[in-house]
C-alpha cells in the first residue's frame, strides 16, 4: 500500500496544530515519524485513518484520492493503527479485547470462543508470549497490555501498520521478536509508519525517516544516509549537546530506608536505602517486580511484611494519602488511568497533591493556585493551551510532564519515577534529566525504574538488580558495565561481587 499525504493541514481553535505537512510511504517500506511530543505525528495519523478530519490538504492511497469516515472503516481498508495510549477494556479478558467488533460466530449464530481463543494464542505466539488468554486485561503489566495490542493488529491482516511508541513498555527480548515481525511482513508489501523517540531502533528498523517539527514536516532522509545528530537538529531546532546530563552527586544522609519488603507471590525480603540527593535505579526484566513493588512502597497494593523508614523514623504508608502526607510522590508508569484525571484541567491535576497548600480559613486561593501551576508548566515547557486545557486533550508526552509537575510541586523529600521518560521526545528526555539533578541538588532522593539500560547507566548512582521478585544485588552504577547489570537482571551473579 503506497501513501501520500500532500500539504496537511489542521488547527483546534485557535491553535493551529499542522501547518502544512507532506508525507510519503511507499509499499513495503518502515518509514519513521519523529518530532517532538506535540509537533503533530498522532494528529497526522488521526487524519489519516478518519477520527479528524484536515482542514486542508489531500491523501491518496495507491494514487487514488481517499478519505476515511472513521478509524473502523480505515481498518476495514487495511490501516491499522497501535496507539501509544492503549485503548482497551480493563475488565473484560484478553480474548474479548482480541475479538472485540470482529468477534467470530459459528453456524448458530452463537459466539465461537474455542476458534477465537485458538487464533488469539496464535497470534501473541507470532509475538513470543505465552499471555493466558482467559486473564482479565487490567491484571496484566503495560507491557504485556502493548504486545496484546500488537497481537489485535497483526489479526487484521493490514496493510498499512501504523506503530505509535509500540515499544515503550517491552523488553528487550519482546522487541527484538517484534522487529522479526515487522521484518517478515515488510517482505510481503506491508508498509509501516513508526513514531518512537528511540533512535537506536528508527536506525535498527526503518527505511527512510520524516521529522516533524511545530506542525510542520522538516526534512525525509533515508535512514541510512542521516546520523542522529542532524535527526536531534531537526527535531529540536537546536544542537542537544550530552545525550545524559553530568551528574555531580552531593548524596547526604539515609533519607528513604525499606527493610524486608514482601508481598507474598510478587516479591520477597527487598531491602534498600536512598540517601538525599541519590538516584537509585531499579533495573530487571519485564514481570519481575519492579513497578509492584513501588506501588506496595505508596501503599496502592497491601505489603505483607516489611518496614519503611523516612529520615529514621517510621512510616505506615496504608494508603497513597498517606504515603502523600510523609513526603513520598509517585510518578506511576501508566499516567493515563493512574496518574492523571484525564478529564479534568492542567492547573487541577498539578495542584491536586498540594491543595492543601492553597486554602485560607478552609478556602482555596485561586490567584496562589494560578501562580503555582503557571511557574511549574513554564519550567517544564508544556505544550497546551493554558492551564485550563483539559488534560486528555494533549500529547502524551506533555501528559507525562504534567504528572510531573504535580509531584515536584507537591514538595516530597522522596520520589518514585515509573518509566518517566516513556514516550517522550529526546528533547523533553533531556529537560526531564536536568531537572531530575536539580531535584538531587536539593536534598531529593530519586527512586528510578526504568526499562532503558542506557538511562539508569546515564542517570543514577547506583542501580539495583532484581528479578523474579528478589533483590540480586545493588551496585554502584560507575563501577559496572551494562554487561553486568543484564547477568544480575537475568538472575546470574557477578564474579568478585
Amino acid at each position: 500500500m503506497d501513501i501520500e499525504m500532500k500539504n496537511i493541514s489542521k488547527s483546534f481553535g485557535p491553535n493551529k496544530v499542522l501547518k502544512g505537512v507532506n508525507l510519503e510511504v511507499k509499499a513495503g517500506e518502515v518509514h519513521s515519524l519523529m518530532g517532538e511530543n506535540g509537533a503533530g505525528k498522532s494528529t497526522l495519523m488521526n487524519i489519516l485513518t478518519g477520527l479528524f478530519d484536515q482542514d486542508g490538504g489531500q491523501i491518496f492511497v495507491d494514487s487514488k484520492k481517499t478519505s476515511y469516515k472513521n478509524p473502523l472503516d480505515a481498518e476495514h481498508h487495511g490501516i491499522s493503527f497501535i496507539h501509544q495510549e492503549l485503548n482497551n477494556f480493563p475488565e473484560m479478558t484478553v480474548v474479548e479485547n482480541m475479538f472485540l467488533e470482529r468477534e467470530i460466530k459459528n453456524r448458530f449464530g452463537l459466539l465461537d470462543m474455542l476458534k477465537m481463543n485458538e487464533l488469539a494464542k496464535k497470534y501473541l505466539a507470532q509475538l513470543g508470549t505465552n499471555i493466558d488468554v482467559d486473564t482479565r486485561l487490567g491484571s496484566l503489566s503495560v507491557g504485556h497490555q502493548q504486545m496484546i495490542e500488537i497481537a489485535k493488529s497483526l489479526m487484521t491482516d493490514a496493510q498499512l501498520i501504523i506503530m505509535d511508541e509500540p515499544t515503550a513498555a517491552l523488553t528487550e527480548k519482546e522487541i527484538e521478536r517484534l522487529f522479526e515481525v515487522i521484518r517478515k511482513l515488510k517482505s510481503e508489501d506491508v508498509s509501516f509508519i513508526y513514531i518512537s523517540h528511540r533512535m537506536e531502533e528508527i536506525f535498527e528498523i526503518s527505511d527512510r525517516v520524516t521529522v516533524m517539527r511545530d506542525g510542520v514536516s522538516v526534512n525525509t532522509y533515508n535512514t541510512s544516509e542521516v546520523d542522529v545528530n542532524q535527526v536531534v537538529r531537526d527535531m529540536v531546532g537546536r544542537e542537544i549537546g550530552d545525550f545524559y546530563p553530568r551528574r555531580y552527586s552531593k548524596i547526604g544522609d539515609v533519607l528513604f530506608k525499606a527493610e524486608h519488603l514482601t508481598r507474598e507471590g510478587v516479591f520477597q525480603d527487598i531491602s534498600f536505602e536512598v540517601h538525599s540527593g541519590e538516584i537509585l535505579a531499579f533495573s530487571g526484566l519485564m514481570g519481575a517486580g519492579r513497578t509492584e513493588i513501588m506501588r506496595a512502597i505508596f501503599g496502592i497494593d497491601k505489603l505483607d511484611k516489611g518496614r519503611i523508614y523516612i529520615n529514621g523514623k517510621e512510616v505506615h504508608n496504608n494508603t497513597p494519602q498517606m504515603s502523600i502526607k510523609n513526603n513520598i510522590g509517585f510518578l506511576t508508569e501508566d499516567r493515563k488511568n493512574e496518574g492523571l484525571i484525564l478529564i479534568d484541567s492542567i492547573s487541577d491535576n498539578i495542584a491536586l497533591p498540594s491543595i492543601k497548600g492553597f486554602k485560607k480559613y478552609g478556602i482555596i486561593v485561586d490567584k496562589s493556585v494560578d501562580k503555582f501551576v503557571e511557574l511549574l508548566m513554564n519550567r517544564l515547557k508544556i505544550k497546551s493551551q493554558g492551564p485550563k486545557e483539559m488534560v486528555g486533550s494533549l500529547s502524551g508526552g506533555n501528559q507525562q510532564k504534567v504528572v510531573l509537575a504535580k509531584w515536584i510541586g507537591s514538595g516530597a523529600q522522596v520520589l518514585i519515577f515509573d518509566e518517566p521518560t516513556r514516550g517522550v521526545d529526546v528533547g523533553a528526555k533531556r529537560e526531564i534529566y536536568e531537572l531530575m539533578n536539580e531535584l538531587t541538588d536539593r536534598g531529593v532522593a530519586i527512586i528510578l525504574v526504568s526499562s532503558d539500560l542506557p538511562e539508569i547507566m546515564g542517570m543514577s548512582d547506583k542501580i539495583a538488580a532484581i528479578y523474579e521478585g528478589q533483590m540480586m544485588g545493588i551496585v554502584p552504577t560507575e563501577s559496572v558495565t551494562q554487561e553486568q547489570v543484564m547477568t544480575l537482571d537475568t538472575g546470574g551473579v557477578l564474579e568478585n561481587a
